[in-house]
């Protein structure tokens, strides 16, 4: 561990700023995007902003709403893979900006298999999701799923630096979530 002695910020530093713009009006404004996923080589177009896999947050019912305006979400990790299955099963547009969520447990990587086996390939994205990024096994369980799932579009994290990004696109991650939060029942800091 190295110790840094500079000054951080966190998110209550950051400020947007805006910039001169032609739009005369904000109903002008168009946050569709349209990317291919590095490794997945996915077609992705909607809105990137994306709900996270947060108890309360990242919901059946919350990415049904999501859906809608095109946004994206992260599914909690605590559905069970019948859940899952029969969710992703679903209507096809709701699927289509939605993850399903798992940690690096072997239980994780076999519910993984489950569902995208038996929700008949509906299942494009995972959320590889841990508190605290910063290991091999993380970046080495990101490199395992991207070998045996080349096709699904991995959302890898939770990460803070440059060179931990870095890592986790080069063991195959398309997108990386930065940030550790403070949170009330988050212990990493």
């Amino acid at each position: 561990m190295r110790i840094e002695d500079e000054v951080k910020l966190d998110f209550r530093d950051v400020l947007i700023r805006p910039k001169r713009s032609t739009l005369s009006s904000r109903k002008e404004v168009d946050l569709q995007r349209s990317y291919t996923f590095k490794h997945s080589k996915r077609f992705y177009q909607g809105i990137p902003i994306m709900a996270s896999n947060m108890d309360g947050v990242g919901t059946f019912e919350m990415a049904d709403k999501l859906a809608e305006g095109e946004i994206f979400t992260c599914l909690v990790k605590t559905y069970s893979a019948d859940e899952l299955i029969e969710y992703f099963n679903g209507p096809v547009e709701r699927t289509e900006c939605v993850a399903m969520s798992i940690g690096t447990s072997d239980s994780d990587y076999n519910k993984l298999h489950q569902v995208k086996k038996e929700s008949d390939n509906k299942l494009k994205y995972v959320c590889i999701d841990i508190a605290n990024g910063y290991s091999d096994h993380f970046a080495q369980h990101v490199r395992k799923v991207r070998t045996e799932f080349p096709d699904l579009v991995i959302i890898a994290g939770n990460v803070v630096t440059r060179e931990m990004t870095e890592e986790l696109i080069l063991s195959g991650a398309d997108i990386v979530k930065v940030g550790i939060g403070p949170g009330s029942v988050c212990t990493t800091r």
